[in-house]
């Protein structure tokens, strides 16, 4: 399955490629030690997780210097993907769970990734700036914007204006009412042709 990333993103480096080739290897140890993926869904670990990550990189190629921050990111997901994608932008994986961080700094470690760190906190603890908050359904998208959003800087630099970018599937209408006019909605089916994406979302929301 490792194919699907070659197949979507053929023009990777040597070293991208290695990344995650290794990824498959390393979460399935892990797994094994730490259940942070579901048992059944270890082996659709390349495009449950690792491609679905990775449709945040078909709408926007942060910037070098970016900083983003990955909220309730589990083992990892969206930003272990994103930062082996973008390795000149700073990537920040926080969680409540203090076992899926271990996992976090430990694959990131392995892989060598200097560009990402791990800290089990919770977002309304943290003061700092960010241009941009990825998330995977950690809740419903009104109660996260509400939490989130003060932790967005307000310089910009990007192709895409500062904000929250959030990988969402199923009916969420009720949970983006009155945000329309600053949100845009892009189908994960549009870039991958497999049916797991017929209803993935990618909201962006501007801050």
């Amino acid at each position: 399955m490792f194919s699907l990333i070659t197949r979507y993103f053929p023009n990777l480096s040597k070293k991208q490629l290695d990344a995650f080739e290794q990824l498959g290897t390393l979460y399935a140890a892990w797994n094994e030690k730490i259940n942070v993926i579901s048992r059944k869904d270890i082996e659709n670990l390349y495009l449950h997780h690792i491609l679905h990550s990775l449709a945040i990189a078909k709408i926007i190629s942060f910037a070098p210097t970016s900083r983003i921050l990955d909220v309730g990111t589990g083992g990892g997901f969206p930003g272990i993907p994103l930062a082996i994608m973008f390795p000149e932008s700073q990537f920040h994986l926080i969680d409540a769970i203090g076992k899926k961080i271990t996992v976090v700094n430990e694959v990131s470690q392995a892989l060598k990734l200097t560009n990402v760190k791990g800290e089990q906190i919770r977002v309304e603890q943290l003061k700092k700036k960010y241009h941009f908050i990825v998330s995977r359904a950690v809740t419903r998208f009104d109660k996260f914007q509400a939490i989130a959003r003060k932790n967005i800087d307000t310089k910009q630099f990007n192709d895409l204006k500062n904000g929250i970018i959030y990988l969402k599937g199923g009916d969420f209408q009720d949970e983006i009412a009155g945000m329309e006019k600053k949100l845009t909605l892009y189908n994960i089916s549009d870039y991958f042709g497999e049916t797991f994406f017929e209803t993935k979302k990618v909201i962006h929301l501007v801050i």
